[in-house]
């Protein structure tokens, strides 16, 4: 399979950083080209599958409404999303999503769902398990990526064209929370696995296994991966919106996305923030993380 690499520049699952401004994360795939990611794995075969472009960000939520920060632009997205990736797998080459932020997941549902039985490895420093039989202000679907992805949001982001839920709960491993994350007993309830950063630097052998075995048992047609950069460490990536103390370091990640790459169907990078990074100093970190981890995408 040929890397495809596929902009998606969307802000709109996250809340302002300030009143009147927008999140930064849109402006990552192209601060990601310009620290020399796309030379390199276009150097290395891969091919430039173009932009699926976000709406306009508007701050339109209001509690008790029942709906998220900028929903329709999100679901438009989410579908043309979906429908740009399904396309790049049909045609046998295996999808890098740059995000933008963390709901660019529910395009990759959308497309998956569509064609199949996928499983879901969903690599974050959060769990990203808000949702309304939590939460009261559900809001920024960003934050809530876990949640819609398997079902447990409004219908309106969590059952697209009826295809809920877009990634079976047995069939999907978190890894990289922390250990006093919000919602990790919860998660450790519906998920098929659960994986915090502290297990995975304790025991990366036996954590991997815990992954292929989970994945294994549900006789899918693949799985894709989920990668918020938030997942490592603030002390070797600060440019996030949600940094935590506890995290995994650059080579622990490659390590991690490496050992998964091969075999899934394709992969999102999502929440590096540009505007957080003035030098590209991350950036260029990121594009080493990237290549050296998820270069080998699909085999």
């Amino acid at each position: 399979m040929t890397l495809s690499i596929l902009a998606a520049p969307t802000n709109l699952g996250l809340r302002p950083p300030e009143p009147t401004s927008v999140p930064g994360c849109a402006k990552a795939p192209e601060a990601l080209r310009e620290a020399d990611l796309h030379r390199r794995l276009l150097d290395e075969g891969a091919r430039d599958a173009g932009t699926v472009i976000a709406g306009r960000y508007v701050d339109d939520w209001r509690a008790g409404t029942g709906r998220v920060r900028n929903e329709e632009a999100l679901v438009d997205h989410a579908i043309r999303l979906g429908d740009r990736i399904e396309s790049i797998i049909a045609g046998g080459d295996a999808p890098l999503v740059l995000g933008g932020d963390c709901s660019v997941l529910i395009g990759g549902g959308v497309a998956l769902s569509r064609t199949g039985r996928y499983g879901l490895v969903h690599i974050d420093g959060h769990t990203d398990f808000r949702h309304p039989g939590s939460s009261e202000e559900c809001a920024s679907v960003a934050g809530e990526d876990l949640a819609a992805a398997i079902g447990l949001h409004y219908p309106a982001v969590s059952d697209i064209e009826g295809l809920a839920p877009y990634f079976a709960p047995d069939h999907v491993v978190h890894v990289g929370c922390r250990d006093d994350d919000d919602a990790i007993n919860e998660v450790r309830g519906v998920l098929g696995a659960v994986i915090p950063a502290s297990r995975w630097m304790a025991d990366p052998a036996g954590a991997l296994d815990r992954i292929r075995g989970t994945l294994a048992a549900g006789e899918l047609d693949g799985y894709w991966l989920h990668v918020d950069v938030d997942v490592l460490d603030p002390a070797f990536m600060p440019a996030v919106d949600s940094p935590a103390p506890g995290g995994l370091d650059a080579r622990q990640l490659t390590v991690l996305l490496a050992e998964l790459a091969g075999d899934a169907v394709g992969a999102e990078v999502c929440i590096f923030d540009p505007d957080l990074d003035p030098g590209g100093k991350y950036a260029r970190l990121l594009a080493d993380v990237i290549v050296d981890g998820l270069g080998g995408l699909g085999g």
